[in-house]
């Protein structure tokens, strides 16, 4: 694996400004926490403004396919009588009801600018069968070709571990390699990868462009118990691996500070990007 030059790497350096000016097919994820308020609820204002800023993309000519976590904790927000339960069957249960939750949110904000939604409700034996691969590859051009907004996520309620992909950062990467789209943003409520954990390092460092993956596992610390360790910032890293192989850079932005999108693509905020143009692939 070799190391670009100071003066090669500054010239193959892509900004969130370059990437957002280029991309025509861009998928964006939202997680959990990304629509969620606080106390764990789905806050559809958040999700307002959101889908505001994925409308002015499209409206840039964009083509836009977004995969969206949020269906167990929708449903905890319409039956919390079963919040407390641990038992899977009751967990998928909620995610069942909490998925029309979600989608009827989306199919409201979308709806306020003409746009309608399509649900695709996915797992991983849908990406180890090439015919099903197909098809969920020709649903999704048929979607954005008529002018239908894709929301996609994991199928909760069927999903067990051999079937499971396991977090919706995979999921996005997988679709957006299967689209072939030339961005993939991952919508999170950090500003991006930091050198150390930056909710207990106030020294932390934002890292804005990363190309290599193997360089950067090694020079930061994934190893804490916050959502910065293995249960946050690892997957988003797996996830920018996958894309990447097929070329395609990947974006970790802040969702929680206003227009990110917007301020991103006028170069007004920070975020980083995983290039496309990796060091280990000639």
């Amino acid at each position: 694996m070799r190391d670009f030059s100071p003066e090669v790497a500054e010239e193959m350096m892509e900004t969130p400004q370059k990437l957002l000016a280029g991309a025509r097919k861009i998928v964006i994820k939202l997680g959990s926490n990304t629509i969620s308020d606080r106390n764990g609820k789905v806050d559809k204002n958040i999700m307002k403004h959101i889908v505001a800023q994925i409308m002015e993309l499209i409206n840039a000519g964009k083509r836009v396919v977004v995969v969206s976590s949020g269906a167990g904790v929708s449903g905890v927000g319409a039956i919390n009588k079963w919040a407390r339960k641990n038992d899977i069957n009751y967990k998928q249960a909620l995610c069942a009801i909490g998925q029309v939750e979600l989608m009827n949110a989306y199919k409201e904000f979308f709806g306020t600018y003409g746009l309608h939604v399509g649900q695709i409700l996915l797992t991983g034996d849908d990406f180890n069968e090439p015919h099903r691969e197909l098809n969920i590859r020709n649903a999704l051009f048929t979607l954005v070709d008529e002018g239908v907004v894709p929301i996609i996520n994991e199928n909760d309620s069927v999903s067990i571990d051999e079937f499971s992909i396991g977090d919706n950062d995979t999921l996005s990467a997988l679709v957006a390699n299967l689209w072939a789209a030339d961005l993939l943003i991952l919508m999170s409520d950090i500003d991006g990868v930091y050198d150390k954990d930056p909710h207990t390092h106030a020294d932390a460092k934002l890292i804005e462009w990363v190309n290599d993956i193997d360089k950067l596992r090694k020079s930061i610390d994934t190893k804490g118990k916050s959502d910065f360790g293995t249960g946050g910032i690892v997957t988003k890293i797996n996830a920018a691996e996958i894309v990447n192989r097929y070329g395609t850079a990947m974006m970790l932005v802040n969702s929680r500070k206003e227009d990110i999108l917007g301020k991103l693509a006028r170069g007004e905020e920070k975020a980083t990007v995983f290039s496309g143009k990796t060091s280990g692939r000639d």
